[in-house]
C-alpha cells in the first residue's frame, strides 16, 4: 500500500487503513456504507439549498430558453474537462430525450462543443486553448440560440470567452458554475448564473447535472403546452 499516491489516499482514505490490509472486510464494508451515505446526503442537502434559492431564477431561464426553441433556436454546451463530459450529456438530454418522440418529448437541436477533436486540438494549437469555445461560437452561433457554458470553479477562461462571444452576438447566455461563481460570477453580459454553493468538484457536478435536468423538464413542459417548438 506504500506505493499509492498520497491523493489517491487522501480521496478514500479508509481503503488504506491497516485494518483493511489485515483482511478485516466488515470494518471495510462499514466504512464504504458510511462514505456513501455521507455523500448521499450531501448532495441531497445541496439540492435542496439550491432549489430554495433558485427555484425562481430556474424557472425564469427555463421559459427564456423554451422561447428560444421555440423561434428555432438552438443550444451550444461546452466546459472543460469533467464538465465537457456534462456538457455532452447535456446536448444529449435535449437532442436524444428520454423516450423521444414517442414518449412525449420534444426533440431539440443541440450541439456540445467539445465533440470534435480535430476542431478543438486545431484551435487549441493554432490559436489558443482560451478561444476554442468563443471561434466556434462565432462560426455557429447566431441570434436567438442558446449557449450554456460549464465550469466547476467558475474561472474556466475560455468557457468565460465563450459566454461574452456568444452575448455579443445575441445569444441567450446560461452558466453553471460552483464555489463562489469565480470570473462567472463577474461577467456582466452572462444572462443567467446557477452557482453550486460547494467546495467539492464532486458535488457541485452532481448538483450542475440536477439543474440541467430540471431545465430540460421546465423547458419541455412550456413546449409541450405550446406545441408550437417541436423540431
Amino acid at each position: 500500500m506504500s506505493d499509492v499516491p498520497g491523493e489517491v489516499r487522501e480521496l478514500y482514505p479508509f481503503l488504506y487503513e491497516r485494518r483493511a490490509a489485515d483482511g478485516d472486510q466488515g470494518a471495510l464494508t462499514e466504512e464504504v456504507v458510511r462514505s456513501a451515505r455521507e455523500k448521499a446526503a450531501g448532495i441531497a442537502a445541496l439540492r435542496r439549498r439550491i432549489a430554495a434559492a433558485d427555484a425562481g431564477r430556474i424557472a425564469a431561464c427555463a421559459a427564456a430558453m423554451a422561447e428560444r426553441f421555440a423561434a428555432g433556436g438552438r443550444l451550444f454546451a461546452f466546459g472543460n474537462g469533467g464538465s465537457s463530459t456534462d456538457a455532452q450529456g447535456l446536448a444529449t438530454t435535449f437532442l436524444h430525450p428520454p423516450g423521444g418522440p414517442a414518449a412525449g418529448a420534444v426533440v431539440l437541436p443541440a450541439l456540445s462543443l467539445t465533440s470534435d477533436a480535430a476542431v478543438v486540438t486545431a484551435l487549441s494549437n493554432d490559436v489558443g486553448f482560451d478561444v476554442v469555445f468563443a471561434r466556434q461560437l462565432a462560426a455557429f452561433g447566431r441570434p436567438g440560440d442558446i449557449a450554456v457554458g460549464l465550469s466547476t470553479s467558475g474561472g474556466s477562461a475560455n468557457v468565460v470567452q465563450g459566454l461574452a462571444e456568444a452575448a455579443r452576438r445575441g445569444l441567450l447566455t446560461v452558466a453553471l458554475a460552483g464555489h463562489h461563481g469565480g470570473r462567472l460570477a463577474q461577467l456582466s453580459t452572462l444572462g443567467h448564473l446557477f452557482v453550486m454553493p460547494s467546495d467539492s468538484v464532486h458535488r457541485i457536478q452532481e448538483a450542475q447535472t440536477t439543474v440541467y435536468h430540471v431545465l430540460w423538464e421546465l423547458i419541455q413542459q412550456a413546449l409541450r403546452a405550446g406545441r408550437g417548438g417541436g423540431r
